[in-house]
């Protein structure tokens, strides 16, 4: 979508939303409990290409109305009510680069699970789900971003398109992360 084109509405997101779904071919035929399967929630980041555990993501939002919480790290970008629960928001590409990151029409913001409850990660984009076996992995590849590093423990192929296995256990554990007050 181009950068003058009229805001979609709900409809028309969930339209191209499935269109970008039945596009993507996942190559094998899934199975619940294929040995080897591995499905995560791909999703960009500053032009990388991330994806995370399925099981580590909750729920997708679109942006949410946001609350400003003073005395925070500007990566913070304040708290969402979610059915009656505060989430804080987190902009993710703010936390691990330090360059806030403008939300748009197709912005998301995951819903982790952390330590004493939920948080809310903005993203750039949410690219569905994606299921990866273990030939899929990119053995002894290491993420080139010093940044991201530290979250990133593996990474993948799938049809020619690298994946970053962005791993948000350690996002939740790390110290920095947790200290949000400024």
């Amino acid at each position: 979508m181009s950068e003058s084109a009229a805001p979609m509405g709900p409809f028309e997101m969930l339209l191209d939303y499935e269109q970008r779904s039945l596009a993507h071919v996942a190559g094998l035929p899934e199975q619940i409990d294929a040995p080897g399967l591995w499905r995560g929630i791909a999703f960009r980041v500053a032009g990388k290409l991330m994806v995370s555990s399925i099981a580590e993501v909750n729920e997708i939002l679109t942006y949410p109305t946001l609350t400003f919480v003073p005395g925070t790290r500007p990566w913070l970008l304040g708290v969402a009510n979610v059915r009656g629960n505060l989430v804080p928001v987190i902009d993710l590409r703010g936390f691990v680069e330090g360059e806030k990151n403008t939300h748009n029409e197709r912005s998301r913001v995951l819903v982790v699970k952390q330590q004493g409850g939920n948080v809310g990660l903005l993203v750039d984009e949410v690219l569905g789900q994606r299921s990866f076996v273990d030939e899929n992995e990119v053995v002894g590849a290491v993420e080139e971003d010093e940044r991201y590093r530290r979250y990133v423990p593996k990474q993948f192929d799938l049809g020619g398109v690298r994946y970053l296995n962005f791993s948000v256990h350690a996002l939740v554990r790390d110290r920095e992360f947790v200290q949000a007050a400024a």
